[in-house]
């Protein structure tokens, strides 16, 4: 049997024989999404606690990669608007600057989170 046959037979849903069934599954390989940090959070999240908005998520690689370039823009914005505060501003003392870019960093992960990776 030929591949176009198999495949033809599989998507017509008909019965395969272990070796069409090894045969198929050597020409269709599934395709791996890599996402980033947001988007594999997103992920999890989904799949431990909001399964059904999940299943209802049409194309679920599509939606993952835009939480991840939202959250690139969302970090970008706020990350200029928070360093013009003083509270994140550098004084030149290394141990100082460091607690403030921590805080900065975490103030952005939790909005971040909070508003696009853990929505119901």
């Amino acid at each position: 049997m030929t591949d176009k046959e198999i495949l033809k037979k599989a998507e017509a849903g008909e019965e395969l024989t272990v070796a069409e069934i090894k045969r198929y599954q050597e020409l269709v390989k599934p395709q791996k999404h890599i996402y980033g940090k947001y988007g594999t959070l997103a992920k999890i999240y989904l799949e431990e606690h909001n399964v059904a908005k999940m299943l209802g998520i049409v194309n679920l690689p599509e939606y993952l990669h835009g939480i991840d370039r939202q959250a690139e823009e969302m970090d970008d914005v706020l990350r200029k608007k928070l360093s013009q505060l003083d509270e994140y501003k550098r004084t030149g003392d290394y141990i100082t600057d460091t607690r403030r870019l921590n805080a900065l960093n975490k103030a952005i992960e939790n909005e971040i989170l909070s508003e696009l990776v853990y929505v119901d």
